[in-house]
């Protein structure tokens, strides 16, 4: 029997359990039949929403495209038709924070919101088709523009990740696997399931679409203890709720502006070229064939297989944060449409040995991207290829780097080596402390272990090849990262 199993599939119907997998044996076996994409971006406009769509052609909407565009600013709103929306839009358009919102979106971020309109509609279709299955206002897409702007790799200063700003907690909450190997909050398809689940679950609690963006933003705690400070007691709580709060300073200035930049983005995007934003272009829908993988392969090693790139491959699977389907463990991996079957054949006949050819490399004081290619004996591009979203004149010290390393293999221990722990990684350069031993006394705990040392639990455990249920013993010998080294001379 072969070891991989092959799913056709497209961005619109990722996580959608009525497909049919298409197993790859030796024995002829029925295919799925592809489900068709439509290239065109779904409508904005739906009459079957189960919130009534509310028609936008505020005056003061049009007096605000006067204003920032002069006398030709009734002309750029272009055509008769009004966009329609499926959330209140038309209530707060003239809202003061909202017009300085659209202000800030036509002038001060006006490159970086063209690019998240480019982004869009590579998602577009496949965020609003899961609002819809849940019952969701569609327009709720917009939430990603303003919450990362469409970017898998977002990283927030509150450690939130991805298209959706998911932290670590909430994530794993809601079935996101965020582990060393694999964190899923990158992963677009996955993400949205999740946040569609999640705002789903905050609109029935607040019983209001704005309410429940608010609680995205900032909390379910934050939103109720807000609204029991308001004057008097109201029997359902609204859309104009969230404004009272607002108004009344009950939430902090983030939260407060959260809803009128949602608005605004909605405005902005719905008619780009009644705000000024033409020949935007558009990305295409992802399509994509699904394997699954049963043990640790590098990205660069599939690509090979599929006949594309590694930044390709890097682009359908964000998850894999290391470039590495995790060791042990049978993952879905995307491959380019059609490929699926190609790669599922070549896959079988494969050697073991060459199908981990990534490792991870931490950069040190000084050093180059072209230092650390010719240690490799690699060149700068293939480095590039492996990490896209790389600034070459702007390397930090301890940032990971990816590193191609050509059917090379990575010994397991490098491997079981977690991404948080940047000292004694695989690719350390020479020179780099080596780990610290600490053999384990009577009664002790890897909790406590962990403590003293300074270091999380999972990255202790991560980096001696254990997990949640190991038994350590009196006299086992740990690895700890060498990072800890200092909280330990302090400690004692």
């Amino acid at each position: 029997m072969r070891s991989l199993l092959v799913i056709l599939c497209v961005a619109a119907c990722a996580g959608n359990p009525s497909r049919s997998p298409v197993a790859i044996a030796p024995a002829p076996t029925p295919a799925a039949r592809p489900v068709t994409v439509d290239t065109n971006p779904v409508p904005f406009a739906r009459t079957d929403s189960t919130v009534p769509a509310a028609t936008v052609r505020s005056e003061d909407v049009e007096r605000e495209a006067e204003r920032l565009f002069g006398p030709e600013g009734r002309d750029i709103l272009g055509g008769d038709a009004a966009p329609t929306f499926d959330i209140d839009v038309t209530s707060y358009s003239a809202n003061r924070r909202v017009l300085q919102y659209l202000e800030f979106f036509q002038v001060d971020a006006r490159d970086r919101f063209a690019v998240w309109l480019s982004r869009l509609t590579r998602y577009e279709g496949m965020i609003r088709e899961r609002l819809r299955a849940k019952g969701l206002p569609e327009d709720l897409v917009y939430l990603t523009v303003i919450e990362s702007g469409l970017s898998n790799s977002a990283v927030s200063r509150a450690r939130a990740v991805g298209m959706w700003q998911f932290i670590a907690g909430t994530g794993r909450l809601y079935g996101l696997t965020v582990d060393p190997w694999v964190d899923e909050r990158r992963d677009p398809f996955k993400a949205t399931d999740a946040a569609v689940n999640f705002l789903s679950d905050l609109v029935q609690r607040l019983g209001s679409v704005y309410l429940a963006a608010a609680a995205y933003n900032a909390g379910e705690g934050r939103i109720t203890r807000g609204v029991r400070r308001l004057p008097g007691e109201s029997d359902s709580l609204t859309d104009e709720t969230f404004f009272q709060l607002a108004d009344r300073r009950y939430l902090r200035r983030e939260t407060r502006d959260y809803v009128p930049k949602l608005i605004a983005a909605a405005l902005v995007a719905k008619q780009p070229a009644r705000y000024g934003f033409t020949d935007i272009p558009r990305l295409a829908p992802l399509v994509f064939d699904e394997i699954r993988v049963p043990d640790a392969t590098g990205l660069d090693v599939l690509a090979e297989l599929a006949d594309t790139t590694t930044a390709a491959l890097l682009e359908l699977n964000p998850q894999f944060v290391r470039g590495v389907t995790p060791p042990g463990r049978e993952v879905t991996v995307r491959v380019p449409r059609g490929r699926g079957t190609i790669v599922a054949e070549r896959y079988d006949t494969l050697q073991v040995t060459s199908r981990i050819t990534f490792v991870d490399h931490y950069v040190t004081r000084g050093q180059t991207l072209s230092e650390i290619a010719h240690q490799y004996r690699i060149s700068v591009a293939m480095i590039q290829g492996a990490n896209p979203w790389l600034r070459p004149r702007a390397l930090r010290v301890g940032q990971r780097l990816v590193i191609p390393m050509s059917g090379r293999v990575v010994p397991m221990a490098a491997r079981r080596t977690p991404v948080e722990a940047a000292a004694g990684a695989p690719g350390r350069v020479t020179g780099t402390p080596a780990p610290i031993a600490h053999i384990v006394r009577s009664g002790e705990t890897a909790s406590q272990i962990s403590r003293r040392y300074g270091i999380a639990l999972r990255v202790l455990l991560d980096y001696n090849g254990l997990d949640m249920d190991s038994v350590i013993k009196p006299g086992q010998r740990l690895r700890i990262p060498s990072a800890a080294r200092a909280h330990r001379n302090q400690s004692e």
